[in-house]
């Protein structure tokens, strides 16, 4: 179980100036904006705006802390007016985003090259298995992201609201704070337990390898 704590995270300025991310996680590890299989950040948006063009990107948003976004995804508009509802959109659409009631908010955002990488996003309250997760990782599109076709290479757990307890194997308990993350493996998750008094994101994540089924 490897711990990534939420404190001196660094966060990286938008280039429109609209809010800033910092990055979670990427794999491979090191990856730049054109290598990467999977990328999974937050980011703080404070103020309407276009998203940069992702082609070949699959996106998953949530909104975890805030009053909630409209999109406008290659000219049809959604409503993200609750927190904690993942989204699924392609990366690679015109997508423009408005803060609902002008306020800032935070999005959990998991980025898939298509293709390399495949995920799910269940958001917990109270206990469970970490994996397997429950199917239902739909967003208000109507439009699930598929769960990978095999068991995940990686789960990821961020505690995003309350307290969070993780349990893996061995005894050995993390405590997690407000966007701090726990990254499991697939055979440490499915033996690991997740208490929550609030809120956690829990992310499966694969990666294609060329030659492996």
């Amino acid at each position: 179980m490897r711990i990534l704590r939420a404190e001196g995270r660094a966060a990286a300025p938008w280039s429109n100036g609209g809010g800033v991310t910092r990055e979670i996680a990427v794999q491979p590890p090191g990856s730049g904006w054109d290598t990467f299989a999977w990328r999974v950040s937050l980011a703080d948006v404070t103020r309407d705006g276009p998203y940069s063009p992702l082609p070949g990107v699959r996106r998953i948003l949530t909104v975890v802390d805030g009053a909630g976004l409209e999109l406008t995804v290659d000219g049809t508009t959604w409503l993200l007016p609750e927190r904690y509802r993942p989204f699924a959109f392609p990366g690679g659409a015109a997508t423009g985003s408005r803060l609902l009631d002008g306020r800032p908010v935070v999005n959990l955002n998991v980025m898939l090259r298509e293709g390399r990488a495949a995920a799910t996003v269940e958001m917990v309250r109270g206990s469970r298995r970490v994996w397997p997760a429950d199917d239902g990782a739909a967003g208000p599109d109507g439009c699930p992201d598929r769960a990978p076709d095999r068991d995940p290479d990686e789960v990821m757990v961020v505690a995003v609201e309350g307290c969070t307890r993780l349990g893996g194997p061995g005894d050995h308990e993390a405590r997690l704070g407000r966007f701090d993350v726990a990254l499991l493996t697939a055979p440490d998750a499915a033996a690991a337990a997740l208490w929550t008094d609030g809120t956690a994101a829990v992310i499966a994540l694969s990666v294609t390898v060329p030659g492996r089924s």
